[in-house]
């Protein structure tokens, strides 16, 4: 977005003005996070999750680079090779714990930021590309999360690898093609673990690509707000340095504190004991289950117990999985109301924290053993994900009646007198 108001670039040294004609970064820098770009007022700490995960991405991109120096991607070898960057290279320990809870953190803030934009409205109307691009961006990292977790090729990595891929030999006439392009053969060994980690070294980068281009997507209408008003002027706004590099910093601060209480005390919080113990493809595993953040789709997935329609379980399973994520590319066009934010939508809040408790339930559900009420408590779960979507969402949308909006950021934060205040 433009705007009249903003502070231009105007470099003072005659380095920074050559520099600005020749390569102009400086003014890139201080036109996205600087003086040059206002931002509203009232952004809240659930802002702060967007530099959170570039600093989450940067860890682990820092800590992947190192690592694959050291890991050996064969069948063989690969258990051994994580166990040594554990006992003998320098350092090695802390690099893969930090790579290990690095992941769980990445995904934490990620799923709090998609939680952020539902509450917001961040989806709606002028930003639907900001969050597509955003759906993509956790499209990729739930790929690569998976390949990472299938690296260490431990009893859990190489079930998980089994499992999951097996789950695209449903698709009918071009599934079991698939999973064999997947493993490069007909079960997990060398051909997989090398595709795998040749993709998760490779799609971290293309994560930080599309990132650019989620930041340049936002940079076009602005930033969203807890109001859900537009920008109006001036008064409505502030310049996003020194204001929020400050309020980030305390998120970067908090944020550092909890990752860095995992990788020192927890370390091992966040994984399954079974994969300390090398693969063996003859001995399978009590319970399967996948890493945390997987857990609710993991949910959804078991809860097709029965054909349908002539159908396999196992393929509406598959279905039903990745619909659940799809799902959400097709948001800013399923809620038509006008107003952005939940603070303003009575009838949706109750919802949107119905939908809150539905997801952390399936997570829930998803690492307990299948039993009859597990599996009846996935189902119920699992229709409610997508009746939110497809059901509640749009009768919500069309019937609600909203509360009244301030006239302005500067308002609904200085008061109704804020704007007469300004103009005088």
């Amino acid at each position: 977005m433009s705007f009249p108001w903003a502070k231009h670039y105007t470099p003072a040294h005659p380095f920074m003005k050559w520099m600005d004609e020749k390569l102009p970064l400086p003014r890139l820098v201080y036109n996205a996070i600087g003086a040059g770009y206002p931002v509203p007022r009232n952004l809240n700490y659930f802002w702060n999750f967007g530099v959170l995960a570039g600093l989450a991405l940067t860890i682990q991109i820092a800590t992947g680079i190192v690592l694959a120096m050291h890991y050996a991607s064969n069948a063989d070898l690969a258990f051994n090779s994580v166990e040594s960057i554990m006992r003998d290279v320098n350092s090695g320990w802390l690099l893969r714990y930090m790579h290990a809870n690095g992941a769980s953190a990445f995904l934490a803030v990620v799923y709090i930021h998609i939680f952020r934009g539902l509450y917001y409205g961040s989806y709606k109307a002028p930003r639907e590309m900001v969050w597509l691009l955003g759906v993509v961006i956790f499209l990729l990292m739930m790929a690569t999360a998976f390949m990472g977790y299938v690296l260490p090729w431990g009893q859990m990595s190489f079930w998980g690898a089994q499992v999951i891929t097996g789950f695209f030999s449903a698709i009918p006439v071009v599934g079991e093609p698939i999973h064999t392009l997947l493993l490069g053969g007909f079960a997990p060994d060398n051909a997989a673990l090398n595709r795998f980690f040749s993709l998760h070294y490779l799609l971290p980068f293309v994560i930080a690509g599309v990132i650019v281009l989620h930041i340049w997507a936002l940079h076009i209408p602005g930033s969203n707000n807890p109001t859900g008003v537009d920008v109006k002027g001036p008064q409505d706004t502030v310049p996003f340095h020194p204001y929020y590099t400050a309020k980030d910093g305390m998120g970067v601060f908090v944020f550092l504190l909890i990752y860095c209480a995992f990788v020192f005390f927890y370390p091992n919080a966040l994984g399954h004991p079974d994969n300390y113990i090398p693969a063996n493809p003859l001995s399978t595993p009590a319970h399967i289950v996948p890493e945390w953040y997987f857990l609710p789709f993991y949910a959804i997935l078991k809860s097709f117990t029965g054909d349908f329609l002539g159908v396999p379980a196992k393929l509406w399973g598959v279905v039903a999985m990745f619909g659940s994520i799809l799902l959400l590319f097709f948001l800013p066009w399923i809620d038509r109301s006008p107003v952005r934010s939940a603070n303003y939508r009575p009838t949706y809040k109750w919802f949107f924290w119905v939908l809150v408790v539905d997801v952390i339930v399936l997570g829930y559900l998803g690492q307990a053993e299948v039993t009859p009420t597990v599996v009846m408590l996935s189902q119920l779960c699992a229709a409610y994900y997508f009746a939110h979507f497809l059901i509640i969402l749009p009768i919500v949308s069309a019937m609600e009646k909203p509360l009244p909006l301030p006239n302005s950021i500067s308002e609904a934060v200085l008061g109704s007198d804020a704007d007469a205040a300004h103009a005088a």
